[in-house]
């Protein structure tokens, strides 16, 4: 067993605090790796597991068969129909959340330390023993058909529904992993037990638990949980190149205002540029209103209420990415306005102010993220996925102090391609039309 002791400082409103994080990694008797960390203040428990696959592995033809699996496992298992073990897990006072993603499922719980036993014997039930009843099926499937109903009039999923698609065409990140009204009304209690059996096991497993409990008890907990569950899994779907050239592709769709999802392809997690690639993008649009982004497309413009940027390093594909929204005879300027900015921190960089202030506020930000059991869990189970070692909490900010002016510049002139991003507009937009980009006009 492996120990690690993060100290962190936190200054809230002038007051310092420190917070300690002893994570250590352990092997359970059952052989599963995990990580735990003991906070005996407060008598709760905060686990939380990630299995790699998510609707990825949906089945040829079963779009939307994760997603919707997930959604059941609350709603009855064993001898349990939904309300029996609604009721049973309000009386416990625990708290069960059951997700899909594209790259994952996630499974995460809460519970008192005085009611743990009871409470992960009724999680390992969801987990292992789920039931898929007709009326259960029935009722989350309306609720997947609604939602899917409801993004089909919503701009945002429209653009990215259309900006994936023509980006990864022929695998399963070109497609809502939802599915489609088609999709998840065919799909059969069968196909959940399939989805079931690719997704929930351990052949990708990552574990974190936090709270009032000591390793050796952690060991035993993930066991009873987890130990039941096969070994083995379908193989994932390849690494997918980004598919789609620098132009624009309009949807049409009624609206005042059109929104835009914009991108080209990006940078991978484990990248040796990858901290200056991040305070890079904080300083171009991931940074708020001190980023430039939001400073000449708003602030300078009033073309927008906001604009943001984000670095998306998936499992199998990487991408820069971002959304604005402007009216539908001010997109065009918008766009103009984000290309322009995309080749000046390109070819001119970033001043050295800049990089202090991103520093600053990212170095500064990161302890106040640990502010509780569960956060602290879900941290956790994060770095394991993306490969990350326990001393990463200890380091992180030594990473983004060590990024030069020189380091940033530099990864800005490679990474950022403004003819190469495309912008795909939902809605109505005045003087444009879908194909190559315009030539740039400098603001």
């Amino acid at each position: 067993m492996i120990r690690l002791t993060l100290s962190l400082i936190l200054v809230v409103w002038g007051v310092v605090a420190r917070a300690e994080v002893d994570i250590q990694e352990i092997t359970t008797p059952g052989g599963i790796e995990a990580w735990v960390v003991e906070e005996r203040s407060i008598p709760f428990v905060a686990v939380e597991i990630r299995m790699e696959g998510g609707g990825s592995l949906d089945r040829e033809g079963k779009r939307g068969a994760v997603n919707l699996m997930m959604a059941l496992l609350e709603e009855g298992s064993g001898d349990m129909d939904a309300r029996a073990f609604q009721e049973a897990r309000e009386g416990l006072a625990a708290s069960f959340g059951f997700d899909a993603y594209d790259d994952s499922v996630s499974i995460s719980a809460k519970f008192l330390t005085e009611n743990r036993d009871e409470a992960v014997a009724l999680l390992r039930q969801a987990i292992v023993d789920p039931r898929f009843d007709a009326d259960a099926v029935e009722r989350v499937r309306a609720q997947v058909l609604s939602g899917l109903a409801s993004d089909a009039k919503n701009p945002n999923q429209l653009a990215s529904d259309s900006f994936y698609a023509a980006a990864f065409p022929d695998h399963p990140y070109g497609s809502d992993m939802s599915g489609t009204a088609e999709s998840v009304a065919a799909l059969t209690a069968e196909d959940l037990f399939d989805a079931h059996r690719d997704t929930v096991n351990r052949a990708r497993l990552h574990v974190s638990v936090v709270g009032d409990i000591s390793a050796d008890e952690a060991g035993v907990m993930i066991d009873t949980l987890l130990g039941d569950l096969p070994t083995d899994a379908p193989p994932l779907p390849s690494d997918v190149a980004f598919g789609l050239p620098g132009g624009v592709t309009v949807v049409d769709f009624a609206t005042p205002q059109s929104v835009a999802l914009f991108g080209h392809e990006g940078m991978k997690r484990d990248d040796p540029d990858f901290f200056a690639a991040y305070v890079m993008n904080h300083i171009l649009g991931a940074g708020g209103f001190e980023s430039r982004l939001m400073t000449e497309v708003r602030e300078k413009r009033g073309l927008t209420y906001g604009v943001a940027t984000y670095l998306v390093p998936r499992d199998l594909a990487e991408m820069v990415l971002g959304r604005v929204a402007s009216a539908n005879d001010r997109i065009g300027e918008a766009i103009a306005v984000i290309r322009s900015e995309w080749a000046r921190i390109a070819t001119e960089g970033v001043t050295p102010e800049e990089l202090d202030a991103a520093k600053t506020y990212l170095t500064g930000e990161y302890p106040l993220r640990f502010d509780g059991n569960g956060p602290i869990a879900d941290i956790m189970v994060g770095m394991q996925q993306v490969g990350l070692s326990p001393d990463y909490v200890l380091n992180r900010n030594d990473f983004i102090e060590a990024v030069t002016l020189e380091d940033v510049n530099r990864v800005a002139a490679y990474l950022l391609r403004p003819d190469a991003l495309h912008f795909t507009v939902v809605g109505q937009p005045e003087g444009l039309e879908s194909g190559p980009l315009p030539p740039l006009v400098a603001n």
